[in-house]
């Protein structure tokens, strides 16, 4: 009798886990579901590109982080296009997303689209690239004002205190004003350093070498260019050795991909980058979102140290590894 009864308890528990003592799927969450039972949150990314490598890595840890965290992210990237990017946002709002991180085309334009977001009750974070004026829950991004700093106290001994220098600039994103703000503040404590020129040059390759074509005819005397990002700082550095004028121009940039330091390691004319971490940016961001989803009070902004490479660091990190 004993014997029959634990059947009959075993067949009872078997209806309703589909097999007695295997667990079965019932330790499956059902779709949409987090293991606890909660629902899945929704994160709606509109980002600026796919293109640069540093967006990419920034992407890829977003993606792990938000795996780590159970949140589904939803990538779009506006490649450069104000426009296309406001279309990505309102996508999300008619969506209804848990939350949206935006790394801006335009710091100022999207401004508006974020308020309709945090009306619906959306909230708002913005990585790498502020959303200037707009009420966002936090920005998560390098410090920019540091970066450029560090960059001018380097050209500074590199020029002895005097030369011309250009920027090849992308005046309209927040963390490249920031940028430019910290090394133009550095370079007026130097008064024989003149900043002759500030050209457009978008943060696109293509568009820093044209620029700065432009620039080396119309400054034949110029003695450094500040690149904002290292796109532009690579773009600035081909027009400068298709001039021939490597020996006579020193470049700095910002970012620290592989390309730019290859080529400060091979003793071209970029001499040196303030060197970001995007990891470190796209798993912050997502750290913050989570936090934010449970109840933790949040400053407006998480910096994210920058560092200098130049060829001397970069031969020193391969000696010692």
């Amino acid at each position: 009798m004993r014997k029959l009864g634990m059947l009959v308890v075993c067949a009872a528990v078997a209806a309703v886990v589909s097999g007695c003592g295997s667990g079965g799927d019932a330790a499956k969450p059902a779709d949409g579901q987090t293991p606890d039972g909660a629902k899945e949150k929704v994160i709606g990314a509109a980002l600026l590109t796919q293109t640069h490598i540093f967006y990419q890595d920034m992407i890829a840890e977003m993606r792990e982080e938000a795996a780590r965290h159970g949140f589904k992210l939803k990538t779009q990237f506006a490649e450069f296009d104000g426009r296309r990017q406001n279309d990505q946002m309102e996508m999300f709002i008619a969506q209804g997303v848990d939350a949206i991180i935006l790394a801006p085309t335009d710091s100022s334009g999207i401004t508006p689209v974020v308020a309709d977001a945090r009306a619906k009750g959306i909230p708002v974070f913005t990585a790498d690239i502020a959303a200037k004026g707009a009420d966002v829950v936090c920005h998560i991004a390098s410090d920019n004002y540091k970066g450029g700093k560090i960059l001018a106290e380097f050209l500074v001994k590199q020029l002895n205190g005097q030369g011309k220098i250009a920027i090849v600039d992308h005046p309209s994103v927040t963390s490249v004003q920031d940028r430019t703000a910290g090394f133009t503040d550095e370079i007026a404590k130097s008064p024989g350093i003149q900043i002759v020129a500030r050209v457009p040059g978008e943060g696109q390759r293509d568009k820093a070498l044209r620029v700065t074509q432009d620039l080396l005819q119309a400054n034949p005397d110029l003695a450094a260019i500040f690149g904002i990002n290292d796109d532009s700082a690579l773009g600035a550095l081909a027009a400068v050795e298709a001039a021939g004028l490597q020996d006579k121009i020193i470049i700095v940039g910002f970012d620290g991909t592989p390309e730019a330091a290859d080529a400060i390691r091979a003793g071209k004319a970029l001499k040196a980058d303030a060197v970001q971490y995007p990891r470190e940016i796209g798993k912050a961001t997502i750290q913050t979102i989570a936090d934010h989803f449970n109840g933790v009070e949040l400053p407006k902004e998480r910096p994210v140290d920058v560092g200098l490479i130049t060829k001397e660091s970069l031969e020193g990190a391969a000696a010692g590894g």
